[in-house]
C-alpha cells in the first residue's frame, strides 16, 4: 500500500461518520411535509410514506424491482473498508425488502485537492469486492468534486410481488428479532476521539461488513410480517417506524438487546455520537425507558446495522432454527403490541 494511503485517517477528514451524518428523522419529516406530494402509480408498491428502507415497483404483476441509495461519510480510517462497509450498509436495503439484488452503480463525492485519487480507488475496490460477495456487478456510478469524501451505492433488486417484505405490515402479538449487535456509533466516535481500542475496531468492523443476506431467505415465509434494517435512526427510530407503519405498540426488554461488549466501556468514556441526541430529541416522546440513560443505546445511530423482524409467535422455534443453521443465533428482544395511548414503545 503506498504511504500516502497507509497513514491517512479518512475520519478526519468528515464532520460525521457513517450513517451518524443522517439528517435526524424529525428534520428529515419537516422537509418531505414541505415538499409537494407525490403523484400516485398504481404499479409503485411502496413509495416513502411509510418511511420504508426502499421503493418498489411492480413490473409485470409477477415480479417487483426494489430501487435503494445509501451513501455517506467515512466511518473508518481505511479506504477500502470505508468502501466495502458503504456498500455493505447499501445492499442490505434490498435484503430487508425480502429482496435479491442484481446490479449497483457507485455514487463518490471526493476532495481531490486534499485526498490522492489512488486513496478514491482503494474505496471503489472495496466496494466492488463487497458487490462481488453479493453476486451483483458494480457496474457504473457517477462521481463528483466535493468538499468531504463521500461514498455509497444506488442498488437495484428484484422480488415477486408477493413477497415485499415492509416495515409497516407488523401485527401485535409479533416477537421482534434483532440480528446484529447495537453499539457501532459509540465504538467509532470513540474512533474518532483516538479512545478507540484496534480489539473493539476489529469487533466493529466484521459486523459492519457482514450482509444481511437472511433477508433473502425471509421472502418466502408468511410468517415473517415485517423486517427493516436497523441504521442511522437506531434501534428505537426504526422499530418506531415499524410501530407507526402497523398501528401498533413495542414491549422491549433493554436485557435481551444484543450489543457489543464494549458498549458501556464508551458510554462511560462519554463516546456519544451527535446522531443519539438528535435521535432522541426527535423521537424520545415516544418511548417510555424505565432507565433514562437507556436512550444511549437504543438511540445510537448504527452503520450496515441488523435486519430488526417481526415474526408470528407460532412459529417461534422454527424461525430461530432457520437463523440458527445460517450462523444467527437469536432471541426475541420483546413484542409488538396493540398501540397504547401514552408512549409508542416501553424499554423495561
Amino acid at each position: 500500500m503506498a504511504p500516502e494511503i497507509a497513514n491517512l485517517r479518512l475520519t478526519e477528514y468528515s464532520h460525521g461518520a457513517g450513517c451518524g451524518c443522517k439528517l435526524s428523522p424529525g428534520v428529515l419529516s419537516d422537509i418531505l411535509q414541505t415538499s409537494d406530494a407525490a403523484p400516485a402509480f398504481t404499479n409503485l408498491l411502496v413509495g416513502n410514506d411509510t418511511k420504508d428502507d426502499a421503493a418498489v415497483v411492480d413490473l409485470d404483476g409477477s415480479t417487483a424491482i426494489i430501487s435503494t441509495t445509501d451513501f455517506f461519510m467515512p466511518i473508518v480510517d481505511d479506504p477500502f473498508d470505508f468502501g466495502a462497509i458503504a456498500a455493505t450498509n447499501a445492499i442490505s436495503d434490498i435484503y430487508a425488502m425480502g429482496g435479491t439484488p442484481i446490479v449497483a452503480i457507485a455514487i463518490l463525492g471526493w476532495p481531490i485537492d486534499k485526498i490522492p485519487a489512488a486513496v478514491a480507488g482503494e474505496v471503489l475496490r472495496g466496494g466492488r469486492k463487497v458487490c462481488h460477495d453479493a453476486g451483483i456487478a458494480l457496474a457504473g456510478g457517477h462521481s463528483i468534486d466535493a468538499p468531504e469524501p463521500i461514498f455509497g451505492l444506488a442498488v437495484t433488486g428484484r422480488v415477486p410481488v408477493t413477497q415485499v417484505k415492509k416495515n409497516c405490515t407488523g401485527q401485535p402479538g409479533d416477537l421482534l428479532y434483532l440480528t446484529k449487535p447495537l453499539g457501532i456509533g459509540m465504538v467509532t466516535t470513540a474512533q474518532k476521539k483516538k479512545l478507540a481500542e484496534d480489539q473493539d475496531l476489529a469487533i466493529a468492523r466484521q459486523s459492519m461488513l457482514t450482509l444481511n443476506k437472511i433477508g433473502q431467505s425471509l421472502a418466502g415465509l408468511p410468517y415473517v410480517h415485517a423486517i427493516t434494517d436497523v441504521t442511522g435512526f437506531g434501534l428505537g427510530g426504526h422499530l418506531l417506524e415499524i410501530c407507526e407503519g402497523s398501528n401498533t405498540g413495542a414491549q422491549i426488554h433493554l436485557d435481551r438487546i444484543p450489543v457489543f461488549d464494549f458498549v458501556p466501556k464508551y458510554i462511560a468514556l462519554g463516546c456519544l455520537p451527535g446522531g443519539t441526541n438528535r435521535n432522541w430529541t426527535s423521537y424520545g416522546h415516544k418511548i417510555a425507558l424505565r432507565d433514562p440513560d437507556t436512550y444511549k443505546i437504543i438511540a445510537d445511530p448504527q452503520t450496515s446495522g441488523g435486519l430488526l423482524i417481526a415474526v408470528n409467535s407460532q412459529y417461534k422455534s422454527e424461525f430461530e432454527s432457520l437463523l440458527a443453521a445460517q450462523g444467527l443465533v437469536v432471541q426475541p428482544i420483546g413484542m409488538l403490541t396493540t398501540q397504547p395511548h401514552d408512549h409508542l414503545i416501553e424499554v423495561d
